[in-house]
């Protein structure tokens, strides 16, 4: 596990897993309260990184459903993640209320330990506000969260790409729009982070990623599934 940090509120950027995910670490400097965005792979080691800074996590945040960042069975792995979060911590687990039920199905969790969200919505992580952006075509319920001029974006948008659109819960039409119409409008300043290290760097910003990656330069939706292979 490594880990990328930036200067401001407390947030740090963890590699994390064989699958190259990164895990956020988001929390208020005054308070001394966090949240982790997509607890998988170690959690002990993301609770141990923040209390050894003196954080306290009390919140996770979920970017969507899949395995790698949630936890549960995947190819022959069986990954650690939210369940083994709240044995170790009583927590609040932020989802899209479009996935809610497909975390308790593959995690246990129960309805008392979640904040069923909708896009737009915030978490107050102590006198932080974490904005929550839906973002669905990679699943139903993908949700960006964006907080300091900074996007953790999950599965969503890439450096240089985008999430799969061939999977079960996908929707290619969904991810056009949340490319083209939601994320291509965030400020150019704004600091991208991924769900993944998939790139020859760990972050970008929404500027360079409009000029240069072209999953967020379709004017419509025709074209976008024409070069994604899906039927229009």
């Amino acid at each position: 596990m490594t880990e990328q940090k930036t200067e401001g509120i407390y947030f740090k950027q963890v590699l994390a897993g064989p699958m190259e995910n990164f895990v956020y670490l988001i929390g208020d400097p005054v308070t001394r309260e966090a949240a982790v965005v997509d607890a998988a792979w170690d959690v002990g080691a993301l609770l141990d990184l923040a209390n050894e800074d003196g954080y306290r996590v009390t919140h996770a945040l979920v970017t969507h459903t899949h395995p790698d960042h949630v936890g549960g069975q995947f190819s022959g792995m069986d990954i650690e993640g939210i369940a083994a979060l709240l044995e170790r911590q009583p927590v609040k687990v932020v989802i899209h209320k479009d996935e809610a039920e497909f975390l308790k199905r593959f995690t246990g969790v129960s309805d008392s330990d979640l904040v069923k969200a909708s896009g737009g919505d915030e978490v107050r992580v102590g006198n932080i506000d974490v904005k929550l952006v839906h973002t669905p075509g990679h699943t139903p319920g993908s949700q960006c969260f964006l907080v300091d001029r900074r996007l953790v974006s999950g599965d969503t948008l890439f450096i240089g790409s985008c999430g799969r659109i061939d999977l079960p819960g996908s929707d290619p039409e969904a991810m056009y729009r949340s490319l083209n119409e939601t994320l291509r409008r965030m400020d150019d300043d704004v600091v991208l982070y991924p769900g993944h290290n998939y790139a020859d760097r760990p972050f970008s910003t929404m500027g360079e990623q409009k000029r240069d990656n072209h999953f967020l330069r379709f004017n419509n939706v025709s074209d976008f599934l024409r070069v994604m292979g899906s039927p229009m």
